[in-house]
């Protein structure tokens, strides 16, 4: 057994690399973005990022000595969170960097929308001037149920009250959230959905949230709901959703993700005037480099005193 390796797959900046090299001195820092080196795989201990071929190898491994798994992303959807269950090792992940970034997108879209903005930029195209096709409503007052009321919900119902929206949560339990008018739990959402004029769905990818929003999720709510998905494509299924959308049960729909991406060219969604598509792009945030390495400094430094974490570490019975 040689030295125990940090094993960054994400490449981080040089001087960043180095403050891990100074702050675990006893380990072996590789940078496999900037430097192949042959190593003995069974010696990582820790992974910044997940290099899938690399990571199911050493949860197949008996002899490895991964501990513990820093993601690079809020959803842990694409682990085998049972394997790490297995092999004792922890998992964290990036939430709280992305909050901003997709607070902001999802406003965005809901104003290019409700402000005229989207068909203004297809005009536009065309050089059309014109109003005839225009439509607007009033944001503020919408009664918007936000899916979700971890680092992002929370941050959305903050930006979203600015505006003058009426925030409504759902989380696991129901349990009361700053932010929030109200909060209901997830049974209990299909009741009160039909109460609202916005469903915004943040949520990670579990077995409970897989094909939660179907047809009867979006009979449930009231007709002509604006429904925006920056979570996971597959809590929607999609076939449904488009059913909504040209039966008016929806009247317009905001998708940042989807269940295959990239999206297929020959989907539905593409051509459809109620729907705004963009590239799973929501959660793209400046400075991103700089806040993973807040969380996996703090996460490292506890790590390196007693092998636990402290900061976003994922249940990995509950995948979130």
């Amino acid at each position: 057994m040689g030295q125990p390796i940090i094993y960054l797959y994400e490449q981080m900046k040089e001087e960043q690399v180095e403050s891990i090299r100074q702050s675990a001195s006893e380990y072996l820092v590789i940078d496999a973005k900037r430097e192949s080196p042959q190593v003995i795989e069974d010696d990582i201990e820790i992974m910044l990022g997940w290099d899938k071929k690399l990571g199911q190898r050493l949860l197949d491994s008996e002899t490895s000595r991964l501990k513990w798994v820093q993601s690079i992303s809020a959803g842990v959807d694409t682990y085998d969170l049972n394997r790490f269950a297995e092999k004792k090792v922890l998992l964290s992940n990036a939430s709280g960097i992305h909050s901003i970034s997709i607070s902001e997108h999802v406003l965005g879209v809901l104003l290019a929308e409700f402000r005229g903005i989207r068909t203004s930029i297809n005009n536009q195209s065309k050089k059309e001037w014109t109003r005839n096709n225009i439509s607007y409503r009033q944001l503020s007052a919408q009664k918007m149920l936000i899916v979700g009321t971890g680092h992002i919900g929370q941050r959305l119902a903050v930006f979203a009250q600015g505006l003058g929206i009426q925030t409504y949560g759902v989380n696991t339990s129901g349990h009361v959230t700053d932010g929030f008018i109200e909060c209901y739990s997830h049974k209990n959402m299909s009741r009160i959905v039909n109460e609202m004029d916005i469903v915004v769905n943040i949520l990670p990818l579990t077995d409970v949230t897989y094909q939660m929003y179907n047809e009867s999720m979006f009979l449930a709510m009231k007709p002509g709901t604006v429904f925006v998905n920056v979570g996971r494509g597959p809590s929607v299924n999609t076939k449904d959703l488009i059913h909504a959308l040209n039966t008016g049960q929806l009247s317009f729909a905001a998708l940042d993700v989807f269940e295959e991406e990239p999206l297929p060219t020959d989907s539905p969604l593409w051509s459809m005037d109620n729907v705004l598509l963009t590239p799973h792009i929501s959660g793209l945030t400046p400075e991103f480099k700089t806040k993973l390495m807040t969380i996996f400094m703090q996460n490292l430094r506890q790590f390196l005193k007693d092998k636990t974490i402290t900061k976003n570490e994922i249940a990995l019975n509950q995948g979130y």
